[in-house]
């Protein structure tokens, strides 16, 4: 009897004992924030100007389920004064086998690359500020659904993300029509650095809906429904040759807009960004980008835009980097845009 109790009390030590460990881990709770500043000279005048504060949050609820949330802060595009508070991502995953997960919630469209890798958090960006695909509407840059993932499979490390959401027309609690939109994006990481992938994304905005553009701020009322398809290619890749680090990420959109009215339109926006490492510190950097659109667009502003970015990043820590970048951007109508950028962008 005694040997019962004894046996009985190890096991209950060694059950709570487990609980606990089992405990610690599904409370595990990370909160992290970024932030950046920044002053500028343009057409003569120097400025001074507030970036975006972004809150953090990634908790492992159990072994399997797992919680991101990001929320940003950032100023009002209607006032200069004020402040608007932006739900960015909010999204369960459950890994139900191996690198395998399914995900829910409001996600970063993994349609390209950049929109794919870096949140909002300016410390980790290459360039001061995202390419013009971002400021000029060109990517779907949040879809609100379900999607399934996975993550490092096999020799080439290869990884999906097949997702179903809410379409570009609708909004994060409603969908405004039957439609919803689709996604498909593969990558493979053949070695150490580099990354290569591909997506499709497919989506029909309704007659009447109106698209909000999260970054220029412009809303555009679609007067035909569309059908809009964007086929993304993309490489990057680091390598380091001799104690210097050679950074390189090419991206590459078709949009193909296809209306009752005019039939199919076409547009191509592409960027390519190369830096070089030339001290752990060091690094100078430029970019190129490029949108062309067809006469007829239906969908788009129908402004084709280049743009030159070069500058030099000095990064103090993994989380304090400066830059001093130059931006040159030029449109159809044969306006320029010079700027002169200096950028502080801290983690914390």
């Amino acid at each position: 009897m005694e040997n019962i109790k004894y046996a009985f009390i190890i096991l209950l030590i060694v059950t709570l004992a487990l609980c606990s460990t089992q405990r610690s881990v599904a409370q595990r709770t990370q909160i992290k924030g970024f932030a950046d500043a920044s002053a500028y000279y343009q057409k003569g005048k120097a400025s001074f100007a507030l970036g975006e504060q972004d809150l953090f949050i990634t908790s492992e609820i159990t072994e399997r389920l797992s919680f991101l949330g990001e929320t940003v802060f950032k100023y009002s595009l209607d006032s200069p004064t004020d402040f608007d508070i932006s739900i960015e991502r909010i999204i369960l995953k459950y890994n139900y086998a191996g690198n395998h997960s399914i995900l829910i919630g409001k996600h970063h469209t993994p349609v390209n690359y950049w929109n794919d890798t870096y949140h909002h958090g300016r410390v980790f960006f290459p360039t001061v500020d995202r390419p013009l695909i971002f400021s000029e509407g060109i990517i779907p840059l949040h879809t609100t659904g379900v999607s399934l993932q996975g993550q490092n499979l096999g020799r080439i490390r290869f990884g999906y993300d097949l997702m179903v959401g809410n379409g570009l027309g609708s909004g994060d609690v409603q969908d405004n029509n039957i439609f919803k939109s689709l996604t498909a994006a593969i990558h493979i990481k053949p070695k150490d650095g580099m990354r290569i992938g591909a997506s499709l994304y497919h989506d029909v905005i309704s007659k009447g809906s109106t698209i909000h553009n999260h970054y220029s701020g412009v809303s555009t009322l679609i007067p035909t429904k569309v059908n809009q398809n964007i086929m993304t290619a993309s490489i990057s890749y680091n390598d380091s040759i001799f104690s210097k680090k050679y950074e390189l990420l090419a991206e590459s959109s078709m949009v193909m807009n296809k209306s009752d009215s005019l039939g199919m339109q076409d547009a191509l926006a592409s960027y390519v960004y190369a830096g070089l490492r030339v001290t752990d510190k060091i690094i100078p950097y430029i970019r190129f980008d490029d949108i062309r659109y067809k006469n007829k667009e239906v969908y788009f502003l129908n402004n084709n835009v280049q743009s030159f970015v070069g500058g030099l990043r000095y990064e103090l820590s993994y989380l304090a980097v400066l830059k001093l970048e130059y931006q040159h951007v030029k449109n159809r109508q044969a306006s320029t845009t010079d700027r002169l950028v200096f950028q502080v962008a801290v983690g914390f």
